[in-house]
């Protein structure tokens, strides 16, 4: 999933059009490999510690969504970035994955707190939708998957004012 989202990422376009490659990307490697996407986005287990090196791959996997959002123009209805300061100011390294994806917003809290708000809500997104599809729950309703993605991907975009 990780190789996924860096390969949409390295697509030109402008915020808008990236947040839709990415959450398509997102989308297609977990349709087709739905048993692999619900075992790792599946309920945890109480007292279990993922290694480091799941928290670092889950990392590369939002991490183009964070440069996505760092330059946006979030409405009022992100309230989520006030919380998203609390986790850089307790966890030094969010701040150090923020800095590496969005440079641009390295250093100014509020900038890396807005690109935390977006990947946290894209990701909440993309794991309802698809994980939703990915588990079999839509067949029979006369929709795509790929529609309500689009429809939800759309609404984050414009909460966060992305061209």
């Amino acid at each position: 999933m990780g190789e996924a989202a860096a390969d949409a990422s390295a697509v030109s376009q402008g915020p808008r059009g990236r947040l839709h490659t990415l959450a398509d990307a997102y989308r297609a490697w977990a349709v087709e490999e739905p048993h692999r996407y619900l075992l790792i986005q599946g309920a945890p287990v109480p007292g279990y510690v993922a290694p480091d090196d799941t928290l670092d791959r889950a990392r590369a996997v939002l991490g183009p969504f964070l440069t996505v959002f760092a330059d946006g123009t979030p409405g009022a209805q992100v309230a989520a970035a006030a919380e998203m300061t609390a986790w850089l100011g307790t966890d030094e390294a969010v701040g150090a994955w923020v800095a590496e994806y969005a440079p641009t917003a390295a250093g100014d809290t509020g900038k890396s707190a807005q690109a935390l708000a977006g990947a946290v809500l894209a990701w909440a997104q993309l794991h309802g939708s698809v994980g939703l599809e990915a588990a079999g729950q839509f067949v029979g309703m006369g929709h795509s998957g790929a529609t309500l993605l689009g429809a939800q991907t759309e609404m984050l975009a414009d909460a966060f004012g992305l061209e």
